[in-house]
């Protein structure tokens, strides 16, 4: 091979090498405790789901309100289950009416 086919081939593994560890370092924001209190429908704008082991310590569900904050809460709950129902449902209703109601102010528009 050339002398410059191995530089390449040198810059070539060390770009892809570095692409690697550059995202295996994403940040995670993680709930590092969950509170089993109930929160209200209307102040729920969305939510997301925290799995223990990929890149988290514990199971949650993240709650995010319609003022951004974050709430963490246990996902194996019965009232857990029926608020992510209630937030689907809310973000479907939305979405067909063009986020136009009141009801629709804060949700993330998908």
């Amino acid at each position: 091979m050339a002398p410059w086919g191995d530089a390449k081939l040198f810059f070539c593994i060390l770009f892809m090498t570095c692409c690697m560890v550059t995202l295996a370092e994403i940040p995670m924001d993680c709930c590092l405790s969950v509170a089993n209190k109930t929160i209200d429908k209307p102040k729920v704008a969305d939510y997301r789901r925290q799995i223990k082991g990929q890149g988290c310590l514990i199971d949650a569900m993240i709650f995010v309100t319609r003022g951004m904050r974050k709430l963490c809460v246990p996902s194996d709950e019965p009232w857990v289950h029926e608020l992510v129902k209630h937030v689907d449902f809310l973000k479907k209703f939305c979405k067909k009416q063009n986020y136009r109601l009141n009801r629709c102010n804060g949700l993330n528009r998908e």
